[in-house]
């Protein structure tokens, strides 16, 4: 068996001559320059002729009938006079075969077609030649650098391929269908070469197949494109390769030094993906829209294996997950993109991931030795921080501001997460806080936040001043007086203006007895509660006033309590 296309043949002894075979005369007068093989005795042979008399008259064609003759050399199944004329032939070589009359029909001629003693003419043209020696024939013209894995029996393949004849002659091509051919290898979904000729592929590998006849269609041909008994040549582009036994495959994973947790099912993760086929060409990516993909893992919302690949990954883990069609989009494939029963490679980048039952993670980096008082809700609070993403891309930072940023905690100035990483914390005191989106800026985000963000702050707290409750401008940090009117009345008058109200309580707050409401002009604290003292609206407060309104204050708060 020689192997076709890996030789050619210069010019042959015969060409300018017209060589005497056993009396018949052969004029080789169009060789192809590949030639690379002969016909031999013993091969099958499909050419085309016409026949012609001396005289140039033509009595047969297989050109007027439409079909090629097909026949054995060297076994007497052809005139004497072809069976010798055709040897050595090139397929696409065109001779002229002069037969004598001994070596065709003889004396006797053949019916009233030959007549006796005719000397016949064929001008031949050979399209094909095969033995039953033959094995199917491979060639590699391409191979890709990488080859993890080859073509299996049982295997499922995606390639593309042009068809042609041995004489070159196209009968398909699934370029021009602008498809692949799928399928099943060694399991009798394809002609038997081609099952032979496909073992061994690699994704991405070229190949040029040669497969017999009775290896292809055989007597039988296949519509109007594959004659019988046509040996067929295929250049195979491998596409795709899968095992329906497969499960997914996890690769190149780059695993940060610290990992807190993995995902688990039930997560919402955030991630970054480029998608290609395994030819490598792409058919997505986020990259390009410049936002992350957005989604609940192992509750299906994803593709399969997809859910599988994105579990146990860490926060900024980069993984590569392949996916046999069976867990991505099967043999239906996704729009115009992913063709049916294609593998799918995604390379993920995993920017961040929370549950939606996660709390606030507090980390203290930094706890001063002295400690006296530590920050609760509605207290004021004047603090640093820095603010950035899980990835480490930063978002916000209180040096971005002329003064420190202040809130007042629990009123509902700041994110939930905030306000509550901010609780407990002593004036000095620095940590870190994890916030998942929740308890952040949830799903859609804010200005320059990205929806479902889990948010990372660095916080130290600068300043604190205890605050008072809801709806309260002024507390007693001790007892009040007993007598609360004849304190308040400096005078002794029985009446206490606001200049008289004021000096008392400011007198209060200097002495630690009672405290203001933070972040808030004591002038405009006294104002408010002078008026709300002031029941008649006459400009004093006396002392039937304030029992009124510390009997209404009381009542209030065993109501509330």
């Amino acid at each position: 068996n020689i192997r076709f296309w890996s030789f050619v043949l210069l010019a042959c002894t015969y060409i300018g001559c017209n060589p005497t075979i056993g009396d018949v005369v052969v004029d080789r007068y169009s060789i192809p320059i590949l030639c690379p093989r002969e016909v031999k005795s013993g091969d099958y042979v499909r050419y085309h002729y016409n026949v012609t008399f001396q005289d140039g008259k033509t009595f047969d064609s297989s050109y007027e009938r439409g079909a090629a003759s097909v026949g054995q050399t060297g076994q007497g199944r052809l005139i004497a006079g072809i069976d010798k004329g055709i040897l050595g032939m090139c397929v696409n070589e065109k001779r002229k075969v002069t037969v004598p009359p001994h070596l065709a029909y003889g004396s006797l001629g053949a019916g009233d077609v030959v007549p006796p003693d005719s000397t016949l003419v064929f001008d031949l043209m050979l399209l094909d030649m095969w033995n039953k020696a033959d094995l199917v024939v491979t060639e590699t013209v391409s191979s890709p650098r990488d080859c993890k894995r080859s073509v299996k029996r049982t295997d499922f393949v995606r390639y593309h391929f042009n068809g042609t004849l041995l004489d070159g002659t196209p009968f398909d091509s699934s370029y021009n269908k602008g498809q692949t051919h799928d399928s099943l290898v060694g399991e009798g979904w394809l002609i038997k070469g081609m099952d032979e000729g496909i073992l061994g592929m690699c994704v991405g590998e070229t190949r040029n197949i040669i497969i017999p006849p009775f290896l292809a269609y055989g007597e039988k041909g296949s519509g109007k494109e594959i004659p019988s008994q046509a040996t067929l040549v295929f250049n195979v582009l491998l596409a795709d390769l899968h095992n329906p036994k497969d499960d997914i495959t996890v690769e190149n994973q780059v695993v940060p030094e610290v990992c807190a947790r993995k995902s688990v099912a039930g997560d919402y993760m955030r991630y970054h993906y480029n998608g290609t086929f395994l030819n490598g060409v792409t058919f997505d990516t986020s990259y390009q829209r410049n936002n992350t993909y957005n989604t609940y893992i192992g509750m299906g919302y994803v593709i399969s294996g997809m859910d599988k690949g994105l579990q146990g990954v860490c926060i900024g883990e980069r993984r590569r997950v392949t996916l046999p069609p069976h867990m991505a989009y099967g043999e239906q494939g996704a729009g115009k993109d992913i063709p049916g029963s294609a593998v799918l490679v995604f390379d993920i980048h995993v920017i961040d991931f929370h549950n939606p039952k996660d709390s606030v993670e507090v980390h203290v980096t930094h706890k001063p030795e002295v400690c006296n008082l530590t920050s609760d809700v509605d207290d004021l609070i004047h603090y640093h921080y820095n603010c950035s993403l899980l990835d480490g891309t930063r978002l916000f930072s209180s040096s971005d501001y002329d003064n420190l940023q202040d809130t007042v905690l629990g009123a509902d100035k700041v994110i939930d997460g905030l306000d509550e990483g901010l609780r407990g914390m002593c004036v000095g005191e620095r940590r870190t806080v994890i916030i998942p989106p929740h308890l952040g800026h949830g799903e859609k985000g804010a200005t320059g936040v990205p929806g479902s963000a889990v948010l990372h702050f660095e916080l130290e707290l600068m300043d604190l001043q205890k605050g008072v409750p809801e709806g309260y401008l002024f507390v007693w940090v001790e007892d009040a007086p007993l007598e609360l009117f004849q304190a308040m009345d400096i005078n002794q008058n029985g009446e206490v203006p606001i200049e008289e109200f004021g000096e008392f309580i400011m007198l209060q707050v200097a002495e630690g007895k009672g405290r203001m409401k933070p972040g808030v002009d004591p002038e405009e604290i006294i104002a408010d509660m002078f008026r709300n003292q002031d029941r008649n609206k006459d400009g004093v407060i006396v002392a039937e006033e304030l029992k009124l309104k510390v009997e209404e204050d009381k009542e209030r708060m065993h109501e509330e309590l």
